[in-house]
């Protein structure tokens, strides 16, 4: 299966590569990882005639903390750069976790952070613990930079606010109380499995009281979706598992799955309930520890 013809540009500034974009608009296409994109062009599910790549564009690779701002992750960081961060082991262990699950250990060395939030798949792994910590995504195109909440950058399957000619530059998980939190999935194997239901969590605690809570859910929604009602159902309530129970029921009710190839909506609303659950408890188990 041989790649369809294409000009490929590999632009040296981000400024370069938005320019690009503006001038062949809908004709080209911006190439990160390329471990989604490259197979759907072999496929013909995707055309461009033109390519142009973000290999060059290095200061994007970068994982950082910026006093006053937080965690910055540059958008062509590869998964396993995630999986490998000391800075994010150390403050955000369940964002490498996170990473660690999706996929196989070639693609986590390929595939990028902005490839992988940009494709706006319902199921991918990684947004619903960055919008469970609150994180922002920052975009430039002509006309600047833009940064928005990652939970309102998803507009439905495959689709985001994303202009044709921006391109995502980092995301940045901001300074926060947060004493636990932690990513959860269900696949139907045990490894690369996309997910049929996943959970993320993230708690801040005062002794046994849910002082603040975050739950972000995926594959169980046209986009990841905020669990409002079941935050605050635990917002000030003493820890219990009881309570947790609660939670669950409560995201369950929240959740709009379909049913598909991997699992009927029935069972991915009880999945959610179960998973809900053991997400919380172990974003508090680790505030505890």
């Amino acid at each position: 299966m041989y790649l369809p013809d294409f000009d490929y540009y590999a632009p040296q500034t981000i400024q370069e590569a938005c320019s690009l974009l503006t001038q062949f608009g809908d004709k080209a296409k911006l190439l990160s990882g390329g471990t989604d994109l490259m197979v759907k062009f072999k496929h013909g599910i995707l055309a461009y005639e033109v390519l142009v790549s973000m290999k060059e564009l290095n200061e994007l690779k970068e994982i950082s903390y910026q006093q006053g701002k937080g965690v910055v992750i540059g958008a062509r960081a590869t998964h396993n750069d995630l999986v490998n961060s000391t800075l994010l082991n150390e403050k955000y262990l369940s964002v490498s976790e996170a990473a660690h699950q999706m996929a196989s250990n070639q693609i986590r060395h390929l595939g990028t952070v902005g490839g992988n939030v940009v494709n706006a798949v319902p199921s991918a792994d990684l947004p619903p613990i960055l919008i469970a910590l609150g994180a922002t995504i920052t975009m430039v195109g002509p006309n600047g930079e833009r940064s928005v909440p990652l939970e309102e950058f998803f507009t439905g399957p495959g689709r985001t606010v994303l202009a044709q000619n921006e391109i995502v530059t980092k995301f940045t998980i901001p300074d926060q109380p947060t004493t636990g939190s932690t990513y959860m999935k269900f696949g139907l194997r045990k490894s690369g499995a996309l997910a049929v239901v996943g959970v993320a969590s993230a708690v801040t605690m005062e002794g046994n009281i849910i002082k603040d809570a975050k739950i972000a859910l995926g594959a169980v929604a046209a986009t990841p979706l905020r669990a409002r009602n079941t935050e605050a159902l635990l917002i000030g309530k003493e820890y219990t598992d009881e309570l947790l129970e609660q939670a669950g029921v409560a995201a369950a009710a929240e959740s709009k799955p379909i049913s598909d190839i991997r699992g009927s909506a029935e069972y991915r609303r009880d999945m959610i309930r179960v998973y809900t659950k053991r997400s919380l408890k172990a974003a508090i188990t680790k505030g505890h520890c």
